[in-house]
């Protein structure tokens, strides 16, 4: 079995230069001939996510956090080749939805002798995700974040002062939302679109439990405040957020967003990109294959 692997510099790398050699090393003990390839910039990333889907490896793999990930799966999705993940990430979103080890030598052992399966992967106006894609606060909030990481605030007191900041301006969208051949107008702080249904409520929100079902799923409030939101927020840890009049949520296959400004910053699997709509979203069924653990 040959497979390219690919690192992403900024994660899991820092201060471990002899990180490639020993993944090379990890995967040789497994029986599989890996070539480790660094990533110094997004675009190099890109290049080589490209590269390894034409090569003659039958593993691609992405090493790093969930934009590394997206980045080197949109290179695969679409081709014979079977994805790897390597988790070395912050959140690792992904990985732990598809019961991916987040150790590197159980992560290995995984690429080398797991099951391949098929899985979902969002995708708007051509572009692929496979966590989620936002609008509103969240997109706002990691634009400022960076902006504090770039002045040398660590990653996590950035997001908290980027987080404060943009909820004291709290902007709203207005939006025309059209699913399922039916149409609405709404006003709303945030629209969350994932890559099938996420669990809401309760200590698992944020997970799941599917990502071959074939559905998108959308989350967001009609012109909810700052105290309304709060209250959101305590109905998802506690329960009762689905019986919320101002929250909505619904599956579809397809979903299209459209508003009267000329440009929309969105997120996609954590990374933010300025996007002109309108927005067109779909799911694309089972269209990457995904090494897992043999016993999932």
């Amino acid at each position: 079995m040959r497979a390219e692997v690919i690192l992403n510099s900024a994660s899991g790398t820092t201060g471990r230069e002899n990180l490639p050699r020993e993944i090379e090393q990890i995967f040789k003990n497994e029986g599989v001939d890996a070539r480790v390839h660094v990533a110094l910039l997004g675009d190099e990333l890109n290049s080589l996510a490209q590269q390894a889907a034409k090569s003659d490896a039958e593993i691609i793999v992405a090493g790093g956090g969930d934009g590394t990930l997206n980045s080197v799966a949109s290179a695969v999705v679409g081709t014979n080749k079977v994805f790897g993940v390597l988790p070395l990430g912050t959140l690792n979103h992904f990985a732990k939805d598809m019961q991916i080890p987040l150790e590197l030598d159980e992560a290995v052992r995984t690429i080398a002798h797991g099951r391949t399966v098929e899985v979902d992967v969002g995708e708007f106006n051509g572009r692929i995700f496979l966590n989620n894609s936002s609008l509103g606060l969240y997109p706002s909030i990691v634009r400022e974040r960076q902006k504090q990481e770039r002045l040398g605030y660590r990653k996590w007191p950035a997001f908290v002062w980027a987080a404060w900041s943009v909820l004291m301006r709290y902007p709203f969208l207005d939006l025309r939302l059209e699913a399922d051949g039916k149409a609405v107008a709404t006003r709303t702080p945030f629209l969350f679109v994932g890559n099938n249904r996420y669990e809401m409520e309760t200590l698992d929100i944020g997970a799941r439990s599917a990502l071959d079902a074939g559905a998108l799923s959308l989350y967001l409030t009609h012109q909810t405040g700052r105290l309304g939101l709060i209250r959101l927020a305590w109905r998802a840890l506690f329960g009762g957020l689905n019986q919320e009049k101002d929250f909505m949520a619904l599956t579809t296959e397809e979903l299209s967003i459209e508003t009267k400004k000329k440009r929309l910053r969105v997120a996609m699997d954590g990374e933010v990109t300025m996007v002109e709509p309108p927005l067109r979203y779909r799911i694309r069924k089972k269209a990457l294959k995904v090494r897992v653990p043999a016993g999932t």
